[in-house]
């Protein structure tokens, strides 16, 4: 009877003892400039600032809108005079809100508020801030409710 040594099947996960055909290629990839979108802080609620009801129409131009300035940067949105965009900053005192976002760590995290809008006043606006170039939705508006 002859002595076989049982050997485990090795797992390595060195790319270079794979085969060549198993190795993929490392591509450096260029990642576009623009802005992100976060919802990390997004609140809904708040009866006036719900989607609760709003159909698909509405939820396809807020991605289309967000797809769209996300190949912006945020200096390019913020200094944008385009009627159809009207980004600018929020005063608190002046709208229905004068205690802000709410959100924990608010001043700390909230430089300047910022709106824009979805389209030409047909679909509301979102509300949030820049961090870098990401903007965080804290409010989407659809009946324009921050303003009375």
């Amino acid at each position: 009877m002859s002595s076989k040594k049982k050997h485990k099947k090795r797992q390595d996960t060195d790319i270079r003892s794979q085969p060549s055909s198993a190795r993929r290629e490392v591509v450096n990839i260029q990642i576009p400039e623009g802005i992100s979108f976060s919802f990390r802080y997004y609140q809904d609620d708040k009866e006036k600032f719900s989607i609760a009801g709003r159909d698909a129409r509405y939820l396809a131009s807020v991605f289309r809108r967000l797809r769209d300035l996300s190949q912006l940067k945020a200096q390019e949105i913020i200094n944008n005079q385009s009627k159809s965009l009207r980004c600018h900053g929020i005063v608190w005192l002046d709208t229905t809100e004068p205690n802000g976002f709410g959100i924990p760590n608010e001043a700390a995290l909230v430089n300047v508020p910022y709106q824009f809008q979805i389209s030409a006043n047909e679909y509301g606006r979102v509300h949030g801030f820049f961090s870098e170039n990401v903007f965080y939705i804290v409010w989407l508006d659809p009946d324009h409710n921050l303003y009375s």
